[in-house]
């Protein structure tokens, strides 16, 4: 991998941690934002998938769909399925339809609390397969 390949897999990965970090500071508030703690989640998931793909040279569509971007990295590598297993494709709805007020939806504490342990899941595995 050339020196600016790397460069954008890292800035990529530099994107995912910083979504993570807001979801778990935004947790230790009074009164957590659940909805933009789990679109935050769900973002981390989307940008660490984004740079195994490059890592891989392997182009991807614009797209916040978990499950396809997951199903991506599995043409390179199967043991992306255990992403499935984990549930980080339950995320997707929270980059798109949570988003605006149209389909109004807060997500539980509960679910907040799962989406950062099922983006943190993902973003310990993509790291460890891109180092």
């Amino acid at each position: 991998m050339n020196d600016s390949l790397q460069q954008l897999v890292r800035n990529w990965l530099v994107k995912a941690g910083n979504d993570l970090k807001i979801g778990q500071d935004e947790m230790k508030t009074a009164e957590p934002t659940t909805d933009m703690v789990c679109y935050h989640m769900q973002q981390c998931v989307e940008k660490c998938l984004k740079a195994y793909l490059v890592a891989h040279e392997k182009p991807f569509r614009r797209t916040h769909d978990i499950a396809e971007l997951i199903e991506q990295c599995k043409e390179i590598d199967p043991l992306f399925d255990t992403l499935y297993k984990n549930q980080a494709d339950s995320l997707t709805i929270y980059g798109i339809e949570i988003r605006y007020p149209d389909d109004f939806y807060m997500p539980t504490l509960p679910e907040a609390v799962a989406s950062i342990e099922i983006a943190l899941f993902a973003y310990e595995f993509v790291r460890a397969k891109l180092i």
